[in-house]
């Protein structure tokens, strides 16, 4: 299978760039798009010159395809996906993986039954400045690591409203964490508001404990005027920063370590050093997905990011929304995937 076909459901923000990426590519055929408003999908038909659907039944069942990319509302995923998975279509979900985490899990399933490529849309985990801190952490260039703090904020988008904050955004930062530190929370507790969202909640504030000591900070809301999107990683040699925005990478020395680290177990203690920025070769981290994904469906890799990881960062975002709640830290029980979290 040298140039995969591929369809795309919904044609939202999301959607649309998938298709403005897809179509530059050289490795890839895009056969058709579906959207419910039938002035949208013939419009982008046209532009892409493709066969445009309304039903997704409809465009599954009248083409020959290889793959699927499911960009639809969160609502509708499950029932998407599912059916994509049973027509032994290979499928990239945009986040959350679904509504429930249930749901996610019959979808994993689903893919591991028919053998089928099921991949979720955490496009952070694409960020050359995170893949970039990630090499840096694992070759122990931090040493002990204390703390990671993520920060996503911004204005409330008016395309979301069939969930809240926290499974719209904050599972991003949770699938960053995990990815970052190779291992699962094993405590979380959250504190989450309303304040203009007329049904789910726009803010969180919420803490992570990992059974090695380290904490997980997040702040996340729809409140904030302008966009930041930032990560924070502490440890006993200094402090990196990503911006993702800009895709830079910065490292904050621990100056006492410097000179004496060979000599010592840990750091007699913290003093301002120098800042390092490293070079980062800067790229669109949807097009790297969307070719992780293209090289999953003939066949070339296995999925960077898994219906396992999609289901995990859903799940963790429930109990933060649990927690807030009932307001009381709730316990984390491993996955089943637990132990290829560092894999």
């Amino acid at each position: 299978m040298s140039h995969p076909r591929i369809g795309v459901i919904g044609l939202g923000t999301m959607g649309r760039n998938h298709l403005r990426i897809l179509s530059d590519m050289e490795n890839a055929t895009l056969v058709s798009v579906c959207d419910a408003s039938p002035e949208v999908a013939a419009g982008v038909a046209q532009k892409y010159g493709v066969t445009a659907y309304t039903s997704w039944r409809e465009m599954l069942d009248g083409e020959t395809l290889d793959a699927a990319i499911v960009a639809a509302p969160t609502r509708h995923h499950f029932e998407i996906g599912l059916a994509a998975l049973e027509r032994q279509l290979h499928v990239l979900i945009e986040k959350p993986i679904t509504s429930t985490v249930n749901e996610a899990r019959e979808l994993v399933a689903a893919a591991a039954g028919r053998r089928c490529t099921l991949s979720v849309g955490h496009i952070e985990r694409f960020n050359p400045a995170v893949r970039e801190l990630r090499r840096r952490l694992s070759e122990g260039e931090l040493g002990r690591i204390f703390k990671i703090h993520t920060r996503r904020c911004g204005p409330f988008p008016d395309r979301i409203r069939d969930v809240g904050v926290v499974i719209d955004l904050a599972t991003h930062d949770l699938d960053v964490i995990v990815y970052l530190l190779g291992a699962e929370p094993i405590r979380v507790f959250a504190e989450t508001a309303r304040r203009i969202h007329t049904d789910h909640e726009d803010m969180l504030n919420a803490l992570l404990r990992f059974a090695d000591g380290t904490v997980g900070v997040l702040d996340v809301n729809w409140l904030t005027p302008t966009k930041v999107r930032d990560i924070t990683v502490l440890g006993e040699r200094g402090m990196f920063h990503v911006d993702y925005l800009a895709q830079d990478l910065s490292f904050y020395e621990n100056d006492i370590t410097h000179g004496i680290w060979d000599r010592l177990s840990s750091p007699a203690g913290v003093s301002e050093g120098n800042m390092t920025r490293f070079y980062i070769a800067r790229a669109e981290p949807l097009r790297l997905e969307l070719d992780a994904f293209l090289r999953c469906v003939v066949g070339a890799a296995s999925p960077e990011v898994t219906g396992q990881d999609g289901e995990r960062a859903l799940r963790l975002a429930a109990e933060l929304v649990a927690s807030g709640r009932s307001c009381q830290p709730h316990a984390v029980e491993p996955s089943l995937s637990a132990a290829m979290v560092a894999a």
